[in-house]
């Protein structure tokens, strides 16, 4: 359903013909200038090289993507990865980063979920 539905903003990433991460994402309906991206991985052996900052970065040269002025995202606090990740394509971008309360952990049904923190990136050029 997600290809389906948000194919034009996701992105999978190969090394070889093997899929090596993916980003998953959505531009926002009440809010069309907004890609939010719903979920970032790479496989473990491809860490460290700048594929997720790539994958974002292609996602926002394609046509879905020519209002977006802005990229949020939920993150909890414990997550330095996906922390750093924003950093990185914020200042890639030359564009601020603000991270606002978004989701308490007692939102969530399970018990020890974290905070969701919202990371938003923008304006970008």
């Amino acid at each position: 359903m997600w290809c389906d539905y948000f194919s034009e903003t996701s992105i999978v990433a190969k090394v070889d013909e093997e899929v090596v991460g993916f980003v998953s994402g959505f531009v926002k309906p009440n809010s069309p200038n907004t890609l939010f991206i719903w979920q970032v991985a790479v496989a473990q052996s491809q860490r460290g090289k700048g594929i997720a900052s790539r994958m974002v970065n292609q996602l926002l040269t394609r046509d879905v993507c020519q209002d977006v002025s802005f990229i949020e995202t939920t993150i909890t606090p414990s997550n330095d990865a996906s922390q750093n990740l924003f950093k990185r394509i914020a200042k890639n971008l030359s564009a601020p980063l603000e991270v606002l309360e978004c989701f308490s952990a007692n939102q969530f049904p399970e018990e020890g979920h974290e905070d969701e923190n919202l990371h938003k990136i923008g304006p970008i050029k």
